[in-house]
């Protein structure tokens, strides 16, 4: 659609500089006009402003001036139609939309990166809505970007697997990069340009094939997911423990306060003056009903219900279970 605009554009411009040469040259070789003088008659003829001549026309004059009009109404009508509809056009609308979105995303800092918005992308997407957090979008698709862009997401139109792209969407400010692509081969060699443009990025890949599980890990992703894999396990779950996945099923984190029941609260959090304390001593359970059910090691490693007296270290992170309201006592109190 863009070459289409540029062509008919030069086209018109073509043919503006076409019948205005014509003009200057026919007044100065008929009427032996100066040079400013042909400039003059052939403005105020092309325009049909209704000025008057230089000096009366001879006939011959007159019958060239006379198809100088004739040929200028068309011409001039084309261009200015064709000038307009690309002024006005989708494309140039388009452009400066997408100036204002880059001017927002280059003002973002540790936000987080989405390539792809299909199922999984979207979903990602919905998740970071319900937290609050600030993300940019990559999607090649222009349907999607025009009907998303609606309620406010910044979207970055192009291909994910190029590096420009991906700087353009703050790759290098960025805490996350989300890869969802349904090609596990683009999301190889997304994760790969990424980890090369920004060592500390924190890179999550979904992979379609188990065997890409690896690879990806090897180029630099922190995490992989296997949303068939996740899903058949789900299924033969709710067969084998049925209960025990319903349970869990309810254990939202979907982000709306009114349906929490888990949190993270890292180590900062619950310790502000940076002493490192035991779990006991912080007494979480009695100012807001919360149970702590996990701890997150610096080095990594998980311990599933943590003893009170286990000391929690630097770096380290709590895992909290409760009721709705006991978690939102958990946010304000510990401002997670």
């Amino acid at each position: 659609m863009k070459r289409i605009y540029s062509s008919k554009l030069t086209l018109a411009l073509s043919l503006l500089l076409f019948i205005f040469s014509v003009g200057v040259l026919g007044y100065k070789i008929l009427s032996d006009y100066s040079w400013v003088d042909a400039f003059y008659m052939t403005v105020i003829t092309i325009t049909t402003v209704g000025y008057g001549t230089v000096r009366d026309l001879s006939p011959s004059e007159k019958l060239f001036t006379s198809l100088l009009i004739i040929s200028s109404i068309f011409i001039v009508g084309y261009a200015i139609s064709v000038i307009t509809e690309y002024l006005l056009s989708k494309n140039n609308i388009g452009n400066f939309k997408r100036k204002k979105v880059q001017q927002k995303i280059d003002s973002l800092k540790d936000h987080i990166i989405v390539c792809g918005y299909g199922r999984n992308g979207k979903q990602a997407v919905h998740k970071l809505e319900a937290y609050n957090k600030e993300y940019v979008v990559i999607e090649t698709n222009e349907d999607i970007i025009s009907r998303e862009q609606k309620d406010g997401k910044l979207f970055i139109e192009g291909n994910a697997v190029e590096d420009e792209i991906l700087l353009q969407a703050g790759l290098k400010k960025a805490s996350t990069l989300i890869c969802a692509l349904p090609s596990d081969a683009d999301n190889l060699f997304v994760v790969l340009s990424a980890r090369q443009l920004n060592s500390d990025l924190k890179i999550i890949s979904r992979a379609t094939e188990e065997t890409s599980f690896q690879k990806l890990k090897l180029a630099g992703a922190n995490n992989v997911i296997l949303p068939d894999k996740i899903g058949g396990d789900h299924m033969a779950n709710l067969v084998v423990t049925p209960d025990l996945v319903e349970f869990l099923d309810n254990l939202s984190v979907s982000g709306q306060a009114d349906s929490i029941n888990v949190e993270q609260v890292p180590f900062e959090k619950v310790c502000p003056q940076g002493k490192e304390q035991a779990i006991a001593s912080l007494d979480i359970r009695r100012k807001t009903g919360c149970s702590i059910i996990g701890y997150k090691a610096p080095n990594g490693d998980y311990l599933v219900n943590p003893e009170p007296s286990l000391v929690i270290e630097k770096d380290s992170k709590l895992i909290l279970i409760g009721r709705p309201e006991q978690i939102e006592s958990l946010k304000n109190i510990y401002n997670v």
